[in-house]
């Protein structure tokens, strides 16, 4: 018979998936910590988890943040979340880009466990000798090991033990002089904690703000500069050189990213004409995403567009701007892609020997061939390697990846992978409408950042849905960029809800998103869809499309000034570029939306702490005026108190407006005037 083990090395807890305070639902977690919550340098990053234990102890929970290098960065005391929950949730910020990573702590609160028992039974007269015995205690401990590090506390509490002891006074004072707001200031600084129990660290990817923050400008570099000959009718391509000319304006809006659809050589077999239609004149451009001709495939430029040197005065001219470039990557071939005959192991073969083309029921792409990742993956993919490498080489740094849901994830975790090993400020935007699931594996894999569901989102109901999971339940895999239209999407909402739509969409995109977008001729509120399609009519996709952006703001038929008031109060209000930090607030009217976005920014050594609040109340009826009552969650705000009347001073960043609210305000919004107040709490 084995012998008996010393049971004074026995524990029972060895090996349990338990530990003495139990903390379970770790977020943001992805599948057990097997790929990393997404994080941006500088941004809140909201951390929650259930801690319980058994009896009626109270609790405490902390969330620490592990720097790169595995040293404590920070930690944060958790608050309680729903009555019966047992969910807690704390805000941690990393401070520069790398793998960082976090954990909770749940411990039991000595302090506030005496302090509510004492308060019960002292009023009831019962233990009372005993209760005031025990703060003394406990006090007089802390106050010997506060003493090295809190020597503040450690007085506070020395001073509360004493008057604990002292048999002299009357009970009142002696309790009142343990749990008066000076000790639980102090207890704040210095926490009591006993059991204290750590769960395993999860990983968190930090990145550089252009992978979440920025505002994004899309446009075609051959319609601008682009020119028509009065007499034939025919067009001379815009270039390089003449698109820059719109460099300044977009910079001049506020935008961040100047993003560039395919800039190759287009295919000629199959090319598509005017409004998508089977047959292309001579003089038509075609679709700039079927790549490929005998000029080359995805490592050229299109001869129209102008050179490599063309290219980088263009990518030089924009950074001398502020402004990033961003490529289009579109990994599908014209049938005229060299690719086409040197491989055609990279493509789908049908039963009668044809390549099969691309097909997103009822669309049809009769001009370009969707690459096969199965049948030579290493072959393919070696060669789209080489290709991203080659234009991070020529100064790209951020590519819009088109569809990448009809490829398969693992290439992308191999690629994005590969990438920002070598190169880690290569970011990448999935534009990807497509099912949950794949928009969420598509985060886990690697994307930055994607496009998003919100061009659908019209109703107060849908949208608060919709900021709720993006900003809270998806966050952690997943950043949307709120683009308000595409040169595919044009929706009926815009379609119908004349200037007002336009407005409203570009309010709730910048207010709400760190990330959002529009695309040429959004400011010109252009608004005519092919008949049956959700698609701009004379789709820039296709053909060539001159505006006249200033003659339009000269005759105020314009949207760019407001865009550029949009853009101006982002850059002035940090709360606004985080995604995690926004919060809904009641409205009496249906189709009026509130939410606010707060953000706490660290004090400096120059700097002290201050608070950024912003409050969005926006009517989303583009086709009517709409009153009622908001009725605010202030704790939401964090308030440092309010006037003797309870009120705050708000100013009113559209109109210069200054007001007083408080809990309960009324508002009159106007769709065909101002349809939003954008509020700044005046701290």
């Amino acid at each position: 018979m084995a012998d008996s083990a010393d049971p004074r090395e026995f524990d029972p807890r060895q090996g349990l998936r338990f530990g003495r305070i139990p903390i379970t639902n770790v977020q943001p977690v992805l599948e057990d910590g097997k790929f990393p919550a997404k994080g941006i340098r500088g941004a809140d990053v909201r951390v929650s988890a259930v801690v319980f234990r058994e009896g009626h102890d109270v609790l405490g929970a902390t969330a620490l943040l592990f720097a790169p290098d595995g040293s404590e960065a920070q930690r944060a005391r958790m608050v309680p979340g729903a009555k019966g929950s047992d969910a807690w949730h704390g805000v941690v910020t990393p401070a520069y880009e790398g793998n960082w990573s976090f954990a909770v702590e749940g411990w039991t609160d000595l302090y506030a466990t005496w302090a509510h028992n004492a308060q019960v039974k002292i009023n009831a007269d019962v233990d009372v000798d005993v209760m005031l015995a025990e703060g003394e205690l406990l006090l007089g401990k802390a106050a010997k090991e506060a003493k090295a590090t809190a020597p503040e506390a450690a007085k506070v509490f020395k001073q509360a033990a004493r008057t604990l002891g002292d048999s002299s006074l009357n009970t009142n004072d002696r309790l009142a002089a343990g749990t008066d707001k000076t000790v639980r200031a102090a207890v704040v600084h210095f926490p009591l904690r006993d059991l204290v129990t750590r769960s395993a660290a999860f990983p968190l990817l930090v990145e550089r703000d252009a992978a979440g923050r920025g505002a994004w400008y899309e446009f075609f570099p051959r319609s601008e500069g682009a020119t028509r000959h009065p007499e034939t009718g025919e067009w001379t391509s815009g270039n390089f050189r003449t698109a820059s000319h719109r460099l300044p304006a977009v910079a001049a809006m506020g935008f961040d990213v100047v993003y560039l659809p395919p800039i190759h050589p287009i295919g000629v077999i199959n090319r598509k004409g005017p409004n998508n239609s089977l047959v292309a004149g001579p003089a038509d451009p075609g679709s700039p995403w079927a790549i490929g001709s005998a000029d080359g495939g995805h490592d050229a430029i299109h001869p129209d567009l102008g050179s490599l040197t063309d290219f980088a005065a263009f990518v030089q001219a924009a950074n001398d701007l502020d402004l990033e470039v961003a490529l289009d990557l579109a990994l599908q071939c014209a049938p005229d892609h060299p690719w086409a005959t040197a491989h055609p192991e990279w493509f789908t073969t049908r039963v009668d020997g044809t390549i099969a083309y691309a097909e997103n029921p009822p669309k049809k792409y009769q001009d370009i061939y969707p690459l096969n990742f199965d049948n030579d993956p290493a072959g393919l993919g070696t060669e789209i390697l080489r290709i991203v490498r080659l234009w991070v080489e020529r100064g790209v740094r951020i590519f819009r990846v088109d569809n990448p849901h009809t490829k398969p994830v693992w290439f992308w975790e191999w690629l994005i992978g590969t990438i920002n090993a070598e190169t880690p400020d290569v970011v990448f935007l999935a534009e990807a409408f497509t099912r949950p699931a794949m928009m969420a594996a598509l985060g886990r894999a690697g994307f930055q950042q994607s496009y998003s569901y919100f061009t659908w989102r019209n109703t107060k109901e849908e949208l608060e849905e919709y900021l709720v999971h993006v900003s809270r339940e998806s966050a952690g895999y997943f950043r949307p960029n709120f683009f308000v239209n595409t040169p595919d999407i044009l929706t009926e909402y815009l379609q119908y809800g004349g200037p007002a739509a336009f407005k409203i969409r570009a309010i709730l995109a910048a207010m709400s998103s760190p990330l959002w977008g529009m695309y040429a001729g959004y400011e010109l509120y252009e608004h005519v869809a092919r008949p049956g399609s959700e698609e701009n009519i004379d789709n820039e996709k296709y053909q060539y499309k001159d505006r006249d952006f200033a003659a339009a703001e000269a005759a105020g038929k314009s949207l760019s000034p407001f865009v550029t008031l949009l853009n101006t109060i982002r850059r002035a209000h940090p709360a606004l570029l985080d995604l995690q930090n926004l919060s809904l607030h009641e409205s009496s009217d249906p189709a009026t939306l509130v939410f606010s976005k707060h953000k706490v920014i660290a004090a400096t050594a120059t700097v002290p702490e201050r608070k950024d609040t912003i409050i969005v109340v926006v009517n989303v009826d583009p086709h009517s005026m709409r009153e009622g009552e908001v009725n605010l969650d202030l704790d939401a705000l964090e308030l440092d108190g309010l006037s003797p009347d309870g009120t705050f001073i708000v100013d009113e960043l559209i109109t210069g407006a200054t007001w007083n609210w408080g809990k309960k305000n009324y508002f009159r919004l106007d769709a065909h005037m101002e349809p939003a107040h954008i509020l700044h709490i005046r701290r």
